[in-house]
């Protein structure tokens, strides 16, 4: 007969058994890491002083660079310094926090990548109604009320999984904290809490995914009927990448949560899981903004104005005069 053990950690899994490639994949998540950071410093910077980029499309951008480096921070630095310094253990607490940060990244990424969707069916499939359709207020209508559906999701999820008694094992066969891991150390009944996840999956990823799937359709066939060849190409080259992240980011997450309690691989869960971590917030700086002219003219600007006010600095400092 098993009896609960209290338990006041878990021991979270490393990147890999060997310390020279738990070395390599932390410095290459670290490089991704900061990649994600800089890309998607770079889009808020740019859409926030830049006067011109003050428009629906470029704010649910900001919005979904400010979440992808929150997105990518709940996991990836805490993840490579426990592989790089041998420190496995979490609280229950500190668990609980990271489940509850990373449910609400990712309910958010998926509302978001939906809206974006729609503004762009909206502005290519029926540009004379784009001004009235995506207004400001609804704009952040939107994004208030995805944050607070997001919150109410995650925060549901959270209190349910740390309702469970644990007295299985105390060592999570991955390197951050994640419910559907969870779940196979609980000898309580999972039943409410995979029904919850198999609910939230079908009612926010499922929708929202075919919500997107048809928002492109209509797209596409706008496209299709564009005379000029060049603006068809540049419309798909920015489309099929973001079909592409968004089917990864769903399909890999969907597997994880969605599959049957058996054991398998650890490698593979890892994989799978870095799919729909660190992937979708280091690729969507490049398909939504290194690909935009007009991001790229505004990235220009700023570096412009930055090298110019210091060669003004350069020059008072020569005639004595501080800053």
């Amino acid at each position: 007969m098993l009896e609960s053990i209290l338990l006041c950690e878990f021991l979270l899994g490393f990147f890999a058994e060997t310390w020279e490639l738990r070395l390599l994949l932390s410095i290459l998540f670290l490089l991704m890491y900061l990649g994600s950071l800089l890309g998607n410093l770079t889009i808020i910077m740019v859409t926030t002083i830049d006067q011109s980029l003050h428009t629906p499309m470029y704010f649910f951008l900001r919005n979904l660079s400010i979440l992808d480096m929150c997105y990518v921070s709940v996991i990836f630095p805490n993840a490579c310094v426990n592989s790089l310094t041998d420190n496995r253990g979490i609280s229950l607490a500190g668990c609980a926090v990271q489940i509850f940060l990373f449910f609400f990244c990712v309910c958010m990424e998926i509302l978001l990548l939906t809206v974006m969707a729609q503004d762009r069916y909206v502005a290519i499939c029926q540009p004379l109604l784009y001004p009235v359709i995506m207004n400001h207020q609804f704009c952040v209508q939107m994004t208030l009320a995805s944050i607070l559906l997001c919150l109410a999701i995650a925060g549901l999820h959270t209190v349910k999984t740390f309702q469970l008694s644990f007295c299985h094992s105390n060592v999570v066969p991955q390197f951050f904290c994640e419910i559907p891991f969870l779940l196979r150390l609980s000898c309580s009944d999972t039943f409410t809490n995979k029904l919850l996840i198999l609910l939230t999956a079908i009612g926010v990823s499922g929708s929202c995914f075919i919500f997107i799937v048809i928002s492109y359709v209509h797209i596409f066939s706008t496209v299709l009927k564009l005379p000029v060849k060049e603006e068809r190409r540049k419309a798909f080259s920015t489309c099929v990448p973001h079909i592409i992240v968004v089917s990864v980011f769903l399909s890999s997450g969907a597997y994880v949560y969605l599959k049957p309690p058996v054991i398998s691989e650890v490698t593979q869960d890892m994989i799978l899981s870095v799919l729909y971590t660190i992937i979708p917030p280091f690729l969507n700086p490049v398909i939504y903004s290194l690909r935009n002219k007009q991001i790229k003219k505004a990235v220009s600007k700023v570096i412009l104005r930055t090298f110019i006010l210091e060669k003004i600095k350069i020059s008072f400092s020569s005639f004595g005069v501080t800053w």
